[in-house]
Parts: C-alpha cells; structure tokens; sequence
C-alpha cells in the first residue's frame, strides 16, 4: 500500500500492527499480540474515517492520483466482456494512453473508450501516463464512428492528468484532433455515459466526457488544469496548488452543484486504491443505470439532449 502524505499517522499504526503479527507468527505471546494488533486495527480504522471524512480539494487531488487506484484496463477486464480492441487511427500510428474497442457490457454490445495511465515504470511509460496524442483521440472518433454506425451505446472512462503537450503532439494537430473529438461526441446518436475514475484533466477530458450522462467517483478530480499549472499561471508559483484546488472548484461534489456532472458514486473508505473491486462494482452499477435511463431514447432525442445539456451547463451552474 502506498500512503500519501497526510495518510503518514495511519502508515505508522497499520505498520506497527503488522509488526505484531509478524511476531505473533513466530509463536512469542502470540495470543497477546494478536489482541494489541487488534486494538491497533480499531485505531486505524477511526483514523481512517477522521482522514476521509471531509478531504479538502488538494486532498482530493492526490487521492485521485493514487497509482493503486484502478485504471481503465482494470474496469474493462471486471466490466466487460469479449472485450476486443481496437488499435491506431487510420493515418499515423496508435496511441497507448487511449485504448477501446468493442465489448459487451451486462451482456449487451458496446463501445468502451478510456484512458489508461499504467501501473508500473514500465507500463506508464508505453501509456504514456495516460496523456492522449492526436492519434488517440482520433482513434476514439473512429470507434464513436462504428458505435454511431451500428447503434452501440458508447462508454468512456476518463483517467488522464491532460493530452500531451510535446512538440510532435502539436505538430499533428493536438487542439485540432481534441476539437474534433469533443464534436463527434455531440454527433453521435447513440447513448454516450461517461465516468471520471481518476483525474479529468483539461480538454483531454472533455473530449471524451461531452455525454449525456456524467458521473465522478467520489475522490476524483475534473478540471480545465491542473492545480499545479493554474498555481504557475496566476501565482507564478506552483507551491500553491493547494489555494488552486481550492479555486477551481475540481471536486466532484462541487460539480455536482454546478450541474457540470450528472451524480457522484461514492467510494470505499479510504478511496478506490483501497478495495478496487468494490469501487469497480459500484461504477458498474451506476453504468448500468445510466444505459437505462436512455434505452427507449431515439437517436435525434440524444443528439438533442447532448447539446442542451451543454448549451445549459452555464446557466444551470450560475444559477446554482
């Protein structure tokens, strides 16, 4: 388990319970160990809920950056079913921080899209830490293209810190293949539900979040930049990205008031990285609940929907 900075106190107490039962296993007053263990795990675990009771947004920032967390490949894998994906985008080449393809879900056909961050040095690496190129978000046009074509609901799974801003990304046309991203999700008419599982970062977001339907988990973040970037820009100094996070109003239950998301899906205690196969069901569920408020919809009504929801989204967040 890896432990991030304020979760230090309750490192030191789930350490010291595992020291006991590592000697309660060697057989020296083990039934007494065991007891102080025990006493230990009770602490840890009211600690547990002091800590994750009212996170403030810089908390909530590392929280969903947490390399535990489950990533997109982890969902797909519990999720769905014949999964088969598809690579590269017709012109250039293929982009590992965005993997998709055709899958069922509850046994119904789909189109499943998201970002995929890696899990080890390794893996991060070939996925680039889930920063999209252009081929990726060109890659997804297609498969929104083939969901569109052959009337398959469309799932996105949005984990990125943003799209990649190297020199070679902007030179094959990086806002461009984002713009044109955003605008297929608005043409498609077929059911679009979309999930932050980790960070929403910027417009590497959006164009795969431009959905009739929207949810966060609970821990997650979405927002224009990251808090560290807007620290650099309005402050010239990223040390405070605390102050940022707090401005930009990135948490889930905030964008909840703001209308920005349809619902929030609440996590295990302690955040996803803690039990991921729990934080997987319950983003199945409410996956399965948003499908379904749209099965009788026709495809024009879900264009229609799509476009007022994001036309409103303005107004509806000044008015609340």
């Amino acid at each position: 388990m890896v432990y991030l900075d304020f979760e230090k106190p309750l490192a030191d107490i789930e350490g010291k319970a595992e020291e006991l039962r590592a000697m309660a296993r060697k057989g020296e007053g083990a039934v007494d160990l065991e007891k102080e263990a025990a006493a230990l795990d009770a602490k840890s675990g009211d600690l547990l809920r002091d800590l994750y009771k009212s996170l403030d947004p810089w908390r909530k920032t590392q929280v969903a950056r947490h390399p535990d967390r489950p990533h997109c490949s982890d969902y797909i894998a519990a999720l769905f079913t014949e999964y088969t994906p598809l690579a590269g985008d017709r012109a250039f080449g293929d982009d590992h921080a965005v993997m998709g393809g055709l899958a069922r879900f509850n046994d119904a056909p789909c189109v499943v899209i998201g970002h995929e961050k890696g899990n080890d040095t390794k893996s991060r690496i070939h996925h680039n830490f889930g920063m999209a190129r252009p081929e990726g978000y060109r890659k997804a046009i297609r498969l929104m293209d083939m969901a569109h074509r052959f009337r398959l609901p469309v799932i996105t799974l949005v984990d990125t810190p943003g799209a990649y801003p190297g020199k070679g990304a902007e030179e094959r046309g990086q806002s461009e293949a984002i713009a044109r991203c955003t605008m297929k999700c608005l043409e498609i008419g077929v059911p679009l539900v979309s999930v932050i599982i980790g960070e929403g970062g910027s417009g590497g977001a959006v164009a795969f979040a431009t959905a009739n339907r929207i949810a966060m988990l609970e821990h997650s973040i979405y927002s224009v930049i990251s808090p560290e970037g807007c620290a650099s820009i309005l402050w010239k100094d990223a040390e405070k990205m605390r102050d940022a996070a707090e401005a930009l109003r990135l948490t889930a239950q905030d964008l909840k008031k703001l209308a920005v998301i349809d619902r929030i899906i609440p996590e295990p205690l302690g955040g996803a990285q803690r039990a991921p196969a729990e934080a997987i069901q319950a983003v199945g569920q409410e996956i399965a609940a948003m499908l379904a408020e749209m099965t009788d919809q026709k495809p024009a009504q879900l264009i229609k929907d799509r476009r007022a929801k994001f036309v409103a989204m303005g107004s509806k967040g000044l008015a609340a």
